[in-house]
């Protein structure tokens, strides 16, 4: 009898817990989770959908407009061509007057034209492109007005396991499409690229997430909680699944400072030259000098009028010493100046010193 009456009084205490637990009527009827757990996945779903229908609105669908040469299984055909229009990136607004960030090797086709689809399925011609020589960023500017741009974070504070949502257009075909995950690395080193435009391109310090990125991402927003853009979708990696990357913010800030000082103008100056950084060490084993080794001169460039030639390092732009430890030291300097200003060049030329002057023009 008595091991009866405990058995008893033991169901009674297990029902008695069982009606204190709040199940939540959304989940299956065979789930049962703690109340805590129930509410973590509502408290997440309900972030997500938020941020989502916030942000929809500045998200945009970037198409290229560009002519293709025909061929034949066995031969070219010879004045063949075709007029190709599709979607091949994502971007998103930053300014109600039409300005767009993307990546700068979604339009990296400087004979191609673009065109910007909104979430209304309004198309619009891309008018002006500034693209970012440092970075795999550009400026896109569509005529239109009365836009929702997206609010900017700020990538400096962000934290591994941080809630991150993904918005853009995946293979350029499914629009609108939403992805979420967390930040699931930070600080790494990838090579950026588009297999629509066959670019490649090293980027510094990206964030690395879970959150699915596909061809036709790049370029679209990576949002935090709070629905603020913390970084740019560049990249996936190909030998691994739910490995993406992103540009930080910052850096997108950084651009847009940059094309404010320009005067909000989308041309930017430039010499005309290819070149590659020498820095002090590999200087002293190759018996030059320090700065920026000049591997080519565009022709009727600045640089090509002023007298520079090959081979030439380039060791003080107006002023200031060119650190060869800086890779992105000379064109940050250039970048600093405006199209139509003239100015003055150090260059290292068999171990003699000349000055050039030379005026800057511009490029997009």
């Amino acid at each position: 009898m008595k091991r009866l009456f405990f058995l008893i009084l033991g169901l009674l205490l297990l029902i008695a817990v069982a009606q204190k637990i709040n199940f939540n009527s959304l989940l299956p009827s065979n789930i049962k989770l703690p109340a805590s757990q129930k509410q973590t996945v509502v408290y997440e779903e309900s972030v997500i959908t938020r941020v989502v229908e916030d942000s929809l609105p500045s998200v945009v669908t970037v198409g290229i407009s560009t002519t293709i040469n025909l061929f034949s299984p066995f031969e070219r055909i010879p004045g063949r061509q075709q007029q190709v229009e599709q979607n091949i990136g994502s971007g998103f607004i930053i300014s109600a007057d039409g300005l767009i960030i993307t990546n700068r090797h979604v339009v990296s086709d400087t004979s191609a034209t673009y065109q910007a689809l909104t979430n209304d399925n309004k198309k619009y011609n891309v008018e002006k492109i500034y693209r970012d020589p440092l970075n795999d960023l550009a400026i896109l500017k569509i005529n239109n007005t009365g836009l929702k741009p997206l609010k900017l974070g700020d990538s400096n504070n962000l934290k591994l396991g941080q809630l991150v949502v993904a918005i853009g257009t995946p293979l350029g075909e499914f629009t609108n499409t939403v992805t979420s995950g967390i930040i699931s690395g930070l600080g790494r080193g990838i090579t950026a690229g588009s297999p629509y435009e066959g670019f490649v391109e090293k980027l510094d310090n990206v964030i690395q997430t879970d959150a699915a990125i596909s061809p036709g991402n790049s370029g679209g927003p990576l949002l935090n909680s709070n629905g603020e853009v913390i970084g740019v979708n560049a990249a996936i990696a190909e030998s691994g699944q739910n490995i993406g990357f992103a540009i930080p913010v910052n850096v997108v800030k950084q651009l847009i400072d940059n094309f404010n000082k320009n005067g909000g103008s989308f041309e930017r100056p430039f010499i005309g030259v290819r070149y590659q950084m020498v820095d002090r060490e590999n200087a002293i084993l190759n018996k030059v000098t320090e700065g920026a080794y000049v591997i080519e001169v565009i022709k009727d460039s600045p640089a090509d009028k002023a007298g520079l030639q090959e081979e030439d390092i380039i060791t003080e732009f107006d002023g200031k010493k060119v650190d060869g430890g800086n890779q992105n030291g000379l064109a940050e300097m250039i970048l600093e100046k405006k199209a139509g200003q003239t100015v003055t060049l150090k260059v290292w030329r068999n171990g003699e010193t000349k000055t050039f002057n030379l005026t800057l023009e511009s490029t997009q």
